[in-house]
């Protein structure tokens, strides 16, 4: 039996996900054989999930979103690096209550990268989600050796709504190593940078942006393309346009731009943590994450390894605070059944403090119903 299950979003860390599981498992059947494989999508928890497979995790002092220092990690192992920008520019590094969606930067997730390339890494998987910035990424190419200046010469301002200010932009100084490595975005959306489905006007409100933040980012966006068209030619606003543009407040975008390529986030993960000979192995997947619903079937993990799962032949269950999905929607995705803590307790609030135990409860009924 293999868990691969995502996070519990407020509540538990795939691993402890994957421990709570195996918990209940053998309470009912002691001596079943369970392998654990916590997964992620790309977003906050995906460095978490590559050290619980292997990886050496590695710590660096970075720029947060505001400028302040934080310790962010990245996982590293033969040459691969995973880098979580959630890590230095995600919305847990702002303080509770507080939101900075004109100024907010994504300077300290180049650092990242740039950490990442001094440890040897010929390979970045590079997870974006969870962010609190919509600067397209200027903050990190910055960190990287671009300059981005305005009509005094001057380098603009921090975060998105400044990239209005934009007058001119010199890519010549970026980090060289950049061309030689593969580098992957890995992602669970694939908006583009701006418009309707952009960045700002889809994930804006999230991170705090009122109506007029998002108008103004999504202009200011707009002109950061049209002005790093000016520097690097049409292949700019092409990448605008492409899948994964928009990810991350339009970090994707900016990794596009230094010849990133994008994959879905859950299927990049699933080859990096090795999800296929575990595969192999097993005679039932349980995956899940914290809600199944819609999104669900969008590029989140659960849908992810239900469907590499049911490619080999595989059953699948899933687990789940809360299950938003009807049958039919499951079955489609190649889930079997899903089991969530809410049918085991009611009181969501309940569900959401007491997860752990509440999540064997879950597993134990699992055990019941395959190993009777």
């Amino acid at each position: 039996m293999l868990i691969a299950a995502d996070k519990f979003k407020g509540s538990l860390t795939a691993v402890q996900v994957a421990e709570r599981v195996t918990a209940g498992l053998l309470r009912v059947a002691p001596h079943a054989e369970i392998e654990a494989l916590p997964v992620a999508d790309g977003g906050d928890g995906t460095v978490d999930a590559a050290v619980a497979a292997g990886f050496e995790r590695r710590e660096v002092r970075v720029a947060g979103p505001l400028g302040d220092e934080v310790t962010a990690a990245f996982a590293l192992r033969d040459g691969t690096a995973v880098v979580e920008m959630a890590e230095a520019s995600g919305l847990q590094r702002l303080p509770a209550g507080v939101f900075a969606p004109l100024t907010s930067s994504t300077y300290g997730s180049g650092e990242l990268l740039r950490a990442a390339l001094d440890a040897g890494a010929r390979t970045i998987v590079f997870g974006v989600g969870g962010s609190a910035t919509t600067d397209g990424g200027a903050g990190m190419l910055s960190a990287l050796g671009a300059r981005f200046l305005d009509a005094d010469g001057e380098p603009v301002a921090p975060g998105g709504g400044s990239l209005g200010d934009l007058a001119s932009a010199d890519l010549s100084g970026l980090d060289s190593r950049l061309a030689e490595i593969d580098f992957v975005l890995a992602s669970d959306v694939d908006n583009p940078l701006t418009g309707p489905k952009g960045a700002p006007a889809v994930y804006g409100p999230q991170k705090g942006a009122s109506p007029d933040d998002v108008a103004t980012l999504d202009a200011s966006l707009a002109h950061f393309a049209t002005v790093l068209e000016k520097a690097i030619g049409a292949k700019a606003a092409e990448y605008a346009q492409a899948p994964g543009a928009g990810a991350a407040g339009g970090i994707g975008y900016g990794a596009l731009v230094v010849g990133a390529r994008f994959r879905p986030g859950i299927e990049v993960m699933l080859d990096v943590l090795g999800f296929a000979p575990a595969l192999e192995r097993a005679n039932l997947v349980i995956t899940g994450e914290g809600s199944l619903d819609e999104q669900t079937l969008h590029g989140k993990a659960p849908a992810g390894v239900a469907a590499a799962a049911r490619a080999e032949g595989k059953e699948v269950v899933a687990v789940c605070g809360r299950l938003a999905l009807h049958p039919e929607a499951l079955g489609k995705a190649g889930i079997r059944r899903a089991y969530a803590l809410t049918d085991v307790e009611p009181d969501v609030a309940k569900c959401i403090a007491d997860a752990g135990p509440i999540l064997e409860a879950v597993a134990e009924n699992i055990a019941r119903d395959f190993f009777g």
